[in-house]
């Protein structure tokens, strides 16, 4: 058995011996695979460069460059972010890709600060150039209008002719059907069986607006009222008051601009809308809101006046179809427009048995009671403070 190893073994050291005569051809065959082995090399060089090139196209946004030439106006919508801005941008050609831009605007600090508004740009510009215009306020067209909480529509019409250059009576004319500029006309009911002021008054939501500057005065108004529809909408005001308040979303609103016109602070709203509901409907009597009665002296081209100096004629003119000095529950519509803190204290009113209200400091919060002995002792610390002209 050994022997046969042996032998095994020697045949194998045999044919590990190198052959000389077989040295020429296999040196061919190293250099022909070596040959090929460059190329191949050489090949899958070129392929991974050429992959490289390609992949890194890919990923590169396409760009013009430049300033661009052909203006044209771009209106940046409010809250919209920059992916929005770049889509709206590259619709009217203004950058070539939406990643072009947003990887310009955010290699610029100062890109959060990009408002809303229409802005005059050029055609296929080069994004950080479109960036530049952007946050330049020379390139902006339109300013735009703040619209405080409270305002009247009267002085809403003022100060959109202000910012828009349109005439008042342009926006006047326009609010005299507010179902034409979008008001369903559900929301001209009321459960209580008095008249209804079908006017734009309350319609007309306050905020801060970017209008486009070839809109008209309708189209402004109707932007603003669709605004209100939003927003009562997104907290469910209608279908609210009337499911826990039992009455309409009309009667809810016209309590709304009650309160925003007479609490001096925002907690205060939720009580005031309190004694608003409790007077009207539950002791049926009458609200002794003054606003009411400087509202009537609006509309008649004449200033408000302090609670303390209006007069009784005035007070009680019973041509004032707003009175509620002397006509019991609510009156026939809304006094201003209320913003969402009033709307939701009108639909979500604080618990609690109130009647009157009075501002007792000079930061406008009121103090609240059931009684009129209750109610007198808060006009007192009024009159201590020197906050109240009824001393």
């Amino acid at each position: 058995m050994i022997d046969e190893l042996d032998v095994a073994f020697d045949e194998d050291a045999e044919r590990s011996k190198p052959r000389r005569h077989r040295a020429g051809k296999g040196g061919g065959k190293s250099a022909i695979a070596l040959l090929m082995t460059f190329l191949l090399l050489a090949g899958l060089g070129g392929g991974v460069y050429f992959g490289y090139t390609k992949v890194r196209g890919f990923f590169v946004a396409a760009d013009y460059s430049g300033a661009g030439a052909e203006p044209v106006e771009v209106t940046v919508a409010k809250n919209a972010s920059l992916t929005e801005i770049g889509n709206e941008l590259v619709k009217v050609d203004v950058v070539k890709s939406t990643k072009a831009f947003t990887n310009a605007a955010e290699a610029e600090p100062r890109s959060k600060n990009i408002q809303s508004g229409t802005y005059n740009l050029r055609k296929q510009m080069a994004a950080k150039e479109a960036v530049a215009l952007l946050l330049d306020p020379a390139a902006r067209l339109s300013k735009g209008v703040t619209i405080p909480e409270g305002k009247t529509a009267k002085q809403t019409f003022d100060l959109l002719a202000k910012a828009t250059g349109l005439p008042v009576k342009d926006f006047e004319e326009a609010a005299k059907d507010p179902v034409a500029l979008g008001v369903p006309d559900w929301w001209f009911k009321r459960t209580d069986g008095k008249q209804v002021s079908k006017t734009s008054e309350g319609f007309l939501f306050p905020d801060t607006y970017e209008f486009d500057p070839k809109a008209n005065a309708e189209q402004v108004l109707r932007t603003m009222v669709d605004h209100f529809l939003t927003v009562t909408g997104e907290i469910g005001f209608a279908d609210d008051v009337q499911r826990s308040l039992a009455v309409s979303p009309y009667e809810a609103l016209i309590v709304a601009s009650l309160s925003q016109a007479e609490a001096g602070i925002a907690d205060d709203l939720p009580k005031v809308s309190r004694v608003a509901y409790n007077r009207a409907y539950k002791e049926k009597m009458t609200l002794q809101f003054d606003v009411t009665t400087n509202y009537w002296l609006e509309l008649n081209g004449k200033d408000p006046k302090h609670s303390g100096d209006l007069l009784k004629k005035e007070m009680e003119d019973p041509k004032n179809p707003y009175n509620t000095e002397i006509v019991v529950g609510l009156p026939i519509g809304p006094i201003n427009s209320p913003g969402r803190a009033a709307l939701t204290g009108a639909m979500k009113p604080a618990a609690g048995p109130w009647l009157f209200f009075v501002a007792v400091d000079k930061d406008g919060r009121s103090a609240f009671a059931v009684t009129s002995a209750e109610h007198d002792k808060n006009v007192k610390k009024a009159c201590d403070n020197g906050i109240s002209k009824l001393c």
